[in-house]
């Protein structure tokens, strides 16, 4: 069995997490400068109440950090792409963190305490984080290759291989990658991807292969213009031809990158910003609604890095044409001529946004109303006349036909009119040069060359100002996702607070003058409330309907903001414990109609709120839990199992499947207390029984609402 090297010089003790922390952060480039007045760890060494620590602490740096688990079988490929982040080392004495600023195939970059940078072999790191789960099972794995001969020189291979195989899927935890927020400046994460060198990078290579065209021509026309061409001069205009090759492959290469990186950036944003849409804020709309908002975020990025990228390369040709015009026949008359029709083109841009506007908000319309009619096609077929059933149909196209037609006319006019009509102006302007000021032949060749320089730009340009055109108008559409991504970052940090700091004297949850309302002008749903339950109730809330049960549900949850009021765990603060927290130890089952089944496997929607991929003993907590909810029928029945998957929303439950899948969904999260909303009205005397015993039994303490 090899041994396991000793890394304990380069470890950092839990007492000094917190300068690993920022030193961490500054030499990876998420922060500017080293946080001061963080707190020091003194907590127990244990992973979870670590990963608490860790999320509130990087909140108050304005950074994040995610706790990761690596499968075996990945882990020499995960620790040589990680970075920067903090691995706990295996040790049965002090616990050591490991602070890796890059991972690398020849070496692991990390910083020691001493506040030096220094290489690590990544098979070392490798070593150390699988002895635990190897150790156990190693020596059985070296007796059995002995026992059946294996050759010395291949034992190593082999266990290497039974050991993959043995724990292929075991996870190793320990590990918190740090990153930016999502909602911090996006600037901040574009400059942190180094997409503003790719873009000048970008731009010198463009810039640098437009002057070797020039620079090519130039060649050409000198040789035309003297009547022969020199072998010394075509040996210079072929090493410029081959030279503009891998600028230009350079230049592709970039725009592609830099294409991806900012799609990805682009992507993660607008995800956190849904993320942090509260649901009173889309219940308004349809699905046809948010199928166009996912249609439209999907087509900004590819218009926006096409069309953008592309009209910033014109304006740079247009400034070379500009100059070459410059410097011919016209001189800065003709200059000026271009920089007049760049103008009259932008007008009419302007005016094809408008009609691009109308055109594309009826095209929203009508795409709404399509898919709304298609969600609801079972109920139109019960309950709506068929002598109705296509109703507006026609309207609406005729429409939609009258409005593309108008849209695409422009668009045709203005590729036609701005490109070839700077052809005609172009060339008068030298011909009117060329009869009032007769110029030399190579004055003239250069005002030609530029003629048509400023003609390509102009396509170019036209063409992607078309994109960036479609890019405002969606742009409508996505800007409340991609704003409601610094929501995050505007709430006030939590606070770590330890197991033992927490004094079980207080209620479990009690709140002071709760008042709500879901609109400033409207009536309060809720008003100075007062609530207090004490750890092991099982209470039961009744009330009317519309009398403030489920937003009272909602505002425990932390799923609504009170308008004032405090809501306390333990007696700290909802505030000071922080959003995230508080949703870990308050879990609520809501209503039906807000309740949702994912198109995805039935234990991906029961395990929702557990690690994923989950792990034996999640699987058979699971199983236990359906058998006691009575859906243990539920499961036999279906071809896979826990693996099958359950349709859109849920279609293939029964009402009472549902319910209860709710229901075990909340008890899984093993939260401090659990409320459920009108979980109990969908099933029958039996099964509500059942599910009741179930409940009672398995939830710490418990809030029930239900109608009278």
């Amino acid at each position: 069995m090899k041994s396991t090297p000793n890394l304990t010089s380069y470890g950092w003790r839990a007492s000094q997490l917190h300068q690993a922390l920022s030193i961490l952060a500054k030499k990876a480039g998420l922060l500017s400068r080293l946080s001061e007045t963080l707190s020091a760890y003194h907590g127990p060494a244990d992973d979870h109440i670590i990963d608490q620590w860790m999320v509130a602490t990087t909140e108050q740096m304005g950074i994040e950090s995610e706790a990761v688990e690596i499968a075996y079988g990945e882990l020499e490929q995960r620790i040589q792409q990680i970075g920067p982040a903090l691995i706990r080392l295996p040790s049965d004495a002090t616990p050591l963190f490991l602070a890796v600023l890059k991972g690398g195939e020849t070496g692991i970059k990390v910083i020691t305490p001493n506040n030096k940078v220094q290489l690590l072999d990544p098979n070392h790191l490798r070593d150390v984080l699988a002895s635990d789960l190897e150790a156990p099972i190693a020596p059985t794995i070296a007796t059995l290759l002995s026992e059946a001969n294996v050759p010395d020189e291949r034992q190593a291979a082999t266990q290497t291989a039974i050991l993959r195989e043995q724990l292929g899927s075991m996870p190793i935890g320990g590990c918190w990658l740090l990153r930016l927020s999502p909602g911090d400046d996006f600037l901040k994460h574009m400059r942190y991807a180094r997409l503003p060198r790719q873009l000048l990078i970008i731009l010198g290579a463009n810039f640098i292969g437009q002057l070797l065209i020039l620079l090519e021509w130039w060649l050409v026309g000198r040789g035309a213009l003297d009547g022969h061409f020199e072998w010394a001069w075509m040996s210079a205009w072929a090493l410029l031809l081959f030279t503009a090759i891998p600028v230009q492959l350079l230049s592709v290469w970039t725009e592609n990158l830099f294409s991806l990186n900012l799609g990805s950036l682009f992507k993660q944003r607008l995800l956190y910003g849904i993320l942090q849409l509260e649901p009173n804020e889309i219940r308004h709309q349809g699905s046809g609604q948010f199928l166009g908002q996912v249609m439209e975020a999907a087509s900004l990025e590819s218009l926006a890095l096409g069309g953008g990228l592309m009209t910033v390369i014109a304006i740079l040709e247009l400034f070379i044409a500009i100059g070459v015009l410059a410097f011919g026949a016209g001189g800065i008359f003709h200059a000026l001529l271009l920089l007049g029709w760049l103008a009259l083109s932008g007008w009419l841009c302007w005016y094809y946004y408008l009609h691009s506007n109308e055109w594309v908000t009826f095209y929203r319309e009508m795409t709404n109303d399509l898919v709304e009619r298609m969600v609801g096609h079972r109920t139109r077929l019960a309950q709506e006349a068929p002598d109705h059933w296509h109703d507006d149909e026609d309207q609406f196209l005729e429409r939609y036909l009258h409005y593309s037609e108008g849209v695409d006319r422009f668009n045709i006019i203005i590729k036609a009119i701005v490109g070839r009509g700077w052809l005609i102006v172009g060339l008068l302007g030298v011909f009117y040069t060329f009869i009032t000021a007769p110029a030399a032949s190579a004055a003239l060749a250069i005002s030609l060359g530029g003629i048509f320089l400023a003609s390509q730009a102009l396509s170019h340009f036209v063409t992607g100002l078309s994109s960036f055109i479609s890019v405002m108008i969606t742009w409508k559409q996505v800007a409340p996702l991609f704003h409601a991504a610094t929501r995050g970052q505007k709430r006030s940090s939590s606070q770590f607070i330890l197991p033992s700091q927490i004094k079980k004297k207080s209620a479990l949850l009690s709140t002071r003058d709760l008042s709500f309302r879901y609109h400033a002008n409207a009536e309060p749903v809720l008003q100075a409330c007062q609530l207090e339950i004490q750890q092991g109730d099982r209470l039961l809330l009744e009330g009317p309907s519309g009398g403030g049960k489920s937003t009272l549900s909602a505002l425990l949850a932390g799923l609504l903001v009170p308008e004032s009021g405090e809501l306390l765990y333990w007696g700290i603060t909802q505030q000071r414990l922080g959003i995230k927290t508080w949703r870990k130890k308050i879990v609520t089952a809501p209503q039906f109609h807000e309740n949702h089944v994912f198109t995805e496997t039935f234990l991906f929607n029961l395990l929702m709120g557990r690690r994923w991929p989950p792990l034996q003993e999640d699987l058979m907590e699971a199983e236990a839990l359906c058998e006691e909810l009575g859906l243990g029928d539920l499961l036999e029945r279906m071809p896979a199992g826990f693996q099958q998957m359950v349709g859109e929303s849920g279609w293939q439950l029964s009402h009472g499947e549902r319910s209860r899948l709710y229901i075990a969904r909340a008890i899984l999260q093993q939260a401090d207390l659990i409320i459920l909303d009108e979980s109990f009205a969908a099933l029958d005397p039996e099964n509500l029984k059942r599910a009741l015993e179930c409940v009672l039994r398995r939830a710490s303490t418990l809030l029930v609402i239900a109608h009278p």
